[in-house]
């Protein structure tokens, strides 16, 4: 899994990415609001943690862009502040849950498994972009017509869909779809993105899967 890290203490950043590999997680730091907001428009990541005092952006300020965007990847904030209005701005700004330094790093690691997997748990059973529809129960895509979609092409089709117009890397689609830490199979994730495009393009869906090693989910107006 894929996180991002905005945290402008460098060193507290660096201890905390190593711990977060360590722990099996893909991390992107960075060390400004401003570059976690760029960093958030152009990757997919399943959880963000973002401290609140940063330059150019504060954490608050950075939140409240991405979740005006449409982003709704869980998002953690870490703050040295204890009061309680500090939590309640965070929160209504869009947060999931809030960690107040010092922390134990068994707690932030309960707390980003608990996120992600409440996001999973919460996401939405129907998913439309363009003129195509993804129904993940039922594992079936629509759009003129309807075709059925094998598991792992639904879950594909389903990160694809909430990550549009992102960059996508072959490593992500195969940590995130396989679930495994064994060395990624660059052809059997390139298999199953042929296999969706050939049936988005059998219901003439407006979307299409395009790339080769990242990957990006473009629907027909915005490809060349």
């Amino acid at each position: 899994m894929r996180l991002l890290l905005a945290e402008d203490e460098k060193e507290l950043s660096r201890a905390l990415t190593a711990i977060l590999q360590h722990s099996k997680y893909a991390v992107d730091a960075v060390y400004d609001g401003q570059a976690a907001v760029e960093q958030a428009g152009n990757n997919a990541y399943d959880a963000m943690i973002f401290d609140i005092m940063m330059p150019k952006l504060d954490g608050i300020q950075a939140l409240k862009q991405i979740r005006a965007s449409g982003n709704y990847t869980p998002v953690l904030l870490l703050t040295a502040k204890s009061e309680i209005d500090d939590r309640v701005t965070g929160l209504d700004a869009g947060a999931d849950d809030y960690l107040t330094k010092p922390f134990a790093m068994k707690e932030l690691l309960a707390r980003i498994r608990s996120m992600i997997r409440r996001a999973a748990d919460y996401s939405p059973k129907v998913m439309k972009i363009g003129s195509v529809t993804l129904d993940t129960e039922e594992q079936s895509v629509s759009c003129e017509n309807s075709i059925r979609l094998a598991s792992k092409e639904t879950r594909m089709l389903e990160f694809f869909m909430t990550n549009p117009g992102k960059s996508i890397s072959t490593e992500e689609l195969f940590r995130h779809i396989w679930g495994t830490a064994d060395p990624v199979d660059q052809k059997i994730v390139f298999m199953y993105v042929s296999f969706l495009n050939s049936k988005l393009s059998a219901i003439n869906a407006d979307i299409s899967i395009t790339g080769d090693s990242d990957y990006i989910l473009e629907t027909r107006s915005s490809q060349p």
